[in-house]
């Protein structure tokens, strides 16, 4: 089996047990008891926003797993900052915070398709 099947499997494999578990513990990027600013309490409050986070937290985990070139990190860094910059904003808003959630998961999986992609396409 190619190197990067291989890679691809494990990384799926990876990705199903942190949803699954995130699914199960609530807000699971964030532990709860420790929310403090409005838009944490939100997240915390609403099953919607708790799912939706659940998922960014698998998919940031993800992501974070893919190999990139120089300065890629501090991309992703960057990337984070501004979500969290954005969720701040938010407040307590949860219409703002779910489209922001969305918005962000989209991206996530966008950027990991594509890492992949060029993952591939260096192995061939």
């Amino acid at each position: 089996m190619n190197s990067i099947v291989r890679f691809m499997r494990v990384l799926h494999f990876i990705f199903l047990v942190v949803f699954i578990a995130a699914a199960e513990a609530r807000a699971a990027s964030f532990d709860c008891r420790k929310a403090r600013t409005p838009d944490e309490i939100a997240v915390c409050q609403h099953r919607e926003l708790s799912e939706l986070d659940s998922e960014m937290g698998a998919l940031w985990f993800s992501y974070r797993q893919l190999p990139f070139l120089m300065g890629m990190n501090g991309v992703r860094r960057d990337d984070a900052g501004t979500f969290l910059a954005k969720r701040a904003a938010c407040g307590p808003r949860v219409a703002c915070l779910r489209e922001l959630y969305i918005e962000r998961n989209k991206a996530l999986r966008e950027d990991i398709t594509a890492a992949m992609r060029e993952l591939n396409r260096e192995r061939q």
